[in-house]
């Protein structure tokens, strides 16, 4: 491996789906960028996710409206990066069993309109109807947003991180970043490099990254894990199912944050992670009463392992996207998982940041200096 650059004009920490993107958005813009990632392109948040691209969030219209922009930069990915992302249309659906739900749905559904995401409250029939693996029982009604695709996010990560080398950008793996001085100067085990602005896109290590910038970032860190279950089983009657099992929505149940989706001929299955006080056999006892409660086809599968890693999170969840006001240091954290729905939209903000011009969007509600961030 060649030597660190002795300087740059902007130096991007995280090698994940944000930190690629932000990396391709400033070397396309002709600004001089160097990447550093402590381990391999993806190996983060990016890789524990659950390979979906949606533009509804529940109550979060700002979130959406980044989610929409991001999904059509990634439907004209290819042209822009050579890489096919294989975007399959599945849609997702929100199941409501509490009164307070639906109404929180009505009041919030002008601003996702505004926000231009599509969504549309439809009955538990209809909900069923979209996907046959709910059972009606409990549903009061649903979300529906069509717009949400299953994807590759190792594929976004390999195509942003092509542009932007294509681009001038210097990208370095296993380079973790162990102390940052007030000039900027960054160290690393292979050297150290001056650069002009320093870039947060670390994922669940963004708080001690900014830290060493003696910038401080709310943003804690959380473990995720995801289950894999067995195909549903074979039942008497007509089969209702889809064919193939893929054509499945994304469904969340609201109160209990339980989420499915078709994986291959499985169901990939979250719901957050156990309690502080509670057992993961306790964990995956509850995950399975919840699971054959909502769907009924699926009480008593088999849950396997199947991935598991670190989200970063702010206090109400929701991106952190900005500048500090007293130094060079540009961040994009706090994701809380749904970095690869925002991934696009968070590049293009931060390259009009350093850029001096005003982002398509108003940053004073990203920026880790808002009240509720305090």
């Amino acid at each position: 491996m060649s030597a660190l650059p002795e300087r740059t004009d902007a130096l991007v920490v995280g090698g994940g789906v944000v930190g690629t993107s932000i990396a391709c958005h400033l070397a396309e813009a002709g600004v001089r960028t160097v990447l550093l990632e402590r381990g391999t392109l993806g190996s983060g948040a990016s890789g524990a996710t659950a390979g979906v691209v949606r533009t509804y969030f529940p109550g979060d219209a700002r979130t959406g409206s980044l989610a929409v922009r991001s999904l059509a930069a990634y439907h004209a990915f290819a042209e822009r990066t050579g890489t096919p992302l294989g975007l399959k249309r599945g849609g997702f659906l929100v199941l409501f069993t509490e009164e307070h739900q639906v109404e929180g749905f009505r009041r919030d559904h002008s601003a996702q309109l505004a926000a231009g995401v599509d969504v549309e409250l439809v009955s538990a029939s209809e909900a069923v109807r979209l996907n046959p693996l709910v059972g009606e029982r409990g549903i009061l009604a649903a979300a529906w947003a069509p717009e949400a695709c299953a994807c590759d996010p190792a594929a976004i990560v390999r195509g942003y991180a092509a542009a932007a080398q294509e681009a001038g950008a210097v990208l370095r793996t296993e380079t973790p970043v162990t102390g940052i001085d007030p000039d900027g100067r960054v160290h690393t085990p292979a050297g150290s490099i001056l650069a002009e602005t320093v870039v947060c896109a670390a994922g669940p290590w963004s708080a001690t990254v900014a830290a060493m910038a003696d910038v401080r970032l709310p943003v804690t860190t959380y473990p995720i894990e995801l289950l894999i279950g067995d195909p549903p089983p074979a039942r008497p009657g007509p089969l209702t199912l889809p064919t193939p099992l893929a054509a499945l929505p994304m469904t969340l149940h609201a109160s209990s944050g339980l989420r499915i989706r078709a994986w291959k001929d499985r169901i990939l299955i979250g719901m957050g992670r156990p309690a502080p006080d509670e057992s993961r056999q306790a964990w995956l006892h509850r995950v399975a009463h919840r699971l054959g409660a909502t769907y009924p086809t699926l009480a008593g599968i088999r849950l396997h392992r199947g991935w598991s890693g670190a989200f970063d999170g702010s206090p109400d969840g929701t991106a952190l996207i900005g500048r500090d006001p007293s130094r060079p240091f540009l961040y994009a954290a706090g994701f809380s998982g749904q970095g690869l729905c925002q991934a696009p939209a968070a590049g293009e903000i931060v390259g009009d940041l350093l850029a001096g011009k005003q982002p398509w969007t108003d940053t004073t509600t990203s920026n880790h200096r808002r009240p509720e961030s305090r």
